[in-house]
C-alpha cells in the first residue's frame, strides 16, 4: 500500500495527521491500515509504518511471557553430555564460565552480552514502555529509552545461538551421548517471542502515546 504525498500543507486535517518518510523526507498523509497492511514512500518505496495489530496491554502480555521464558532457559541445563556413564549438565553459565577460564575471555563476555545482558535490557526496557502506553502515556524517559530499543534491536543473538547449539548437538553426538534439556527448548520459545517482537512496528508507540501525565503512576 502506498501512500501519495499531499499537494499542499493545508489540505493535511487533523484526522489525517502528516507522516514523513526518513529516507527521503517526503510528506504523507496518514490513512488507517487494516491488519497486515503496510505503507510504503510513494517516492522511494521504504516502508512508512506497518498495522501492528495487537495493543499494548496485549504486547505486554506477552513480554511477561518472554521474560519467564528467558529466565527460564538462562537457569536450566541447556544439554546433558554423557560419557562412560557419567553426565554433565550445561547451563548458559557453565558455557561462559568454560570459555572465561579457557583463555577466551572476549567470546565469553560477547556471548553471556548477546544472550543475557542484551535481551534482558531489551525485556525490561519494552516492559516500562508498554507498562504505561497501554493507557495511552509516554514512560519516563521514552525518547531516549525508545531510541536506545532501536539501536539495541541487532545485539539479541538468540536465534543465533539456537541454530549453534543445534548444530553443536548434531556433531557432539558422535563422541558423546547428546541429551538436549529443557533449556535448549526455553530458548527455542525465547527466539519465536523475539522475532514476534522484531516483526512489530514499535515505532507507532510515538503517534499513540502522549506526554500528558508522563510522570505519574503507571
Amino acid at each position: 500500500m502506498a501512500l501519495s504525498p499531499p499537494d499542499t500543507f493545508d489540505a493535511v486535517s487533523t484526522v489525517h495527521p502528516l507522516l514523513i518518510c526518513e529516507h527521503c523526507d517526503t510528506v504523507h498523509h496518514r490513512c488507517p491500515l487494516a491488519m497486515g497492511e503496510v505503507a510504503r514512500c510513494a517516492r522511494c518505496g521504504a516502508v512508512l509504518e506497518r498495522c501492528r495489530g495487537m495493543r499494548a496491554g496485549t504486547m505486554l502480555a506477552m513480554l511477561l511471557t518472554a521474560l519467564v521464558v528467558f529466565v527460564q532457559a538462562t537457569l536450566w541445563p541447556i544439554v546433558t553430555l554423557g560419557l562412560n556413564g557419567q553426565h554433565v549438565h550445561a547451563t548458559l553459565w557453565n558455557v561462559v564460565q568454560i570459555m572465561w577460564n579457557d583463555h577466551s575471555q572476549v567470546v565469553a563476555v560477547l556471548v553471556a552480552a548477546t544472550l543475557f545482558v542484551f535481551p534482558l535490557i531489551k525485556i525490561l526496557t519494552l516492559g516500562w514502555l508498554l507498562l504505561y502506553a497501554r493507557n495511552g502515556r509516554r514512560a519516563p524517559g521514552f525518547r531516549p529509552l525508545m531510541v536506545g530499543l532501536h539501536h539495541l534491536g541487532p545485539w539479541t543473538m538468540s536465534e543465533v545461538f539456537v541454530l549453534g547449539a543445534l548444530v553443536s548437538i548434531v556433531k557432539a553426538h558422535l563422541y558423546f551421548d547428546v541429551i538436549p534439556d529443557p533449556g535448549i527448548y526455553a530458548y527455542g520459545v525465547l527466539m519465536l517471542l523475539i522475532t514476534l517482537f522484531a516483526s512489530i512496528d514499535l515505532d507507532r508507540l510515538w503517534d499513540e502515546t502522549s506526554d500528558e501525565d508522563a510522570g505519574a503512576a503507571p
